[in-house]
C-alpha cells in the first residue's frame, strides 16, 4: 500500500513527504538524545537548535532519491519548497 503511495509523481506526495520524513526523524533523534543522557547525563547535542536542523536535513537524501533515482520531478520540487520552507522558519526564529 504505502509502495505504491511513495511511487508516484505528485506534488502533494512530495507535500507529504517534506513534511513527515523531518518529523519522524526529529522524533528518533530525540528519542536518542533522551537515552544518552540517561546513561551519560550529557546531551547529544550542545543546543536543541541543532536537532531542528538535522531533521530538515534528512530532506537533503530525499530530494535525491526522487530527482535522481526515480527522476519524479514533481515529488522531488514538493520536498524541496518544504525543505525551504522549514530552512527559513529555522533561521528566522533562531
Amino acid at each position: 500500500m504505502f509502495e505504491k503511495l511513495f511511487k508516484r509523481d505528485t506534488f502533494l506526495v512530495g507535500i507529504a513527504l517534506g513534511i513527515v520524513l523531518p518529523g519522524i526523524f526529529y522524533l528518533l533523534l530525540y528519542l536518542i538524545d533522551l537515552v544518552v543522557f540517561e546513561l551519560f547525563n550529557t546531551h547529544m547535542l550542545a543546543k536543541q537548535e541543532y536537532l531542528y536542523l538535522l531533521s530538515i536535513a534528512i530532506n537533503l537524501f530525499a530530494i535525491k532519491y526522487y530527482f535522481v533515482n526515480l527522476q519524479y520531478d514533481k515529488t522531488g520540487r514538493g520536498i524541496l519548497i518544504v525543505t525551504f520552507v522549514l530552512a527559513i522558519f529555522y533561521f528566522v526564529l533562531n
